[in-house]
């Protein structure tokens, strides 16, 4: 069965802004000359489930109080920083709006099942034409 991880994406202010950060990460990897330049979230805790999470799992980004992008988890691999474990998330650069839903703070990353995870914002009607901007402020009023 597929699960999804979801993370609060601090800092940023929209998918926008998500995807220049991501944009300059690859491109600082490549001007450092970096083999396979990716995309890789570290993170102190490693999902004991990880069967499960590669198996067709996202990675949920929390932006502003919402779940508003994922992107497919592509492999867990072990990292030491400063001397301790951890783990990085390794994702596809391809950002997936979702249908907005408002989401409470929590440190960390937390499982996400699949029923509990909002759709994609493509092919509901007319939700991927509306500016990201706006449909922040209507999951804010409870309109959608």
């Amino acid at each position: 069965m597929t699960l999804h991880i979801i993370k609060l994406c601090v800092g940023c202010e929209s998918i926008e802004d998500l995807a220049n950060w991501q944009a300059q990460r690859i491109k600082d990897q490549r001007k450092r000359k970096v083999k396979k330049p990716e995309l890789v979230h570290v993170t102190r805790m490693t999902p004991k489930r990880r069967d499960e999470v590669l198996d067709g799992g996202s990675l949920y980004w929390v932006i502003k109080g919402q779940i508003a992008v994922r992107q497919k988890l592509l492999d867990l691999r072990p990292v030491t920083k400063n001397g301790t474990p951890h783990c990085g998330l390794v994702y596809d650069s391809k950002l997936v709006p979702v249908q907005r839903r408002a989401h409470r703070a929590f440190q960390g990353w937390r499982y996400l099942d699949p029923k509990d995870a909002p759709p994609d914002a493509r092919g509901t009607k007319g939700l991927e034409k509306l500016p990201e901007k706006l449909q922040a402020e209507l999951v804010e009023l409870g309109l959608i």
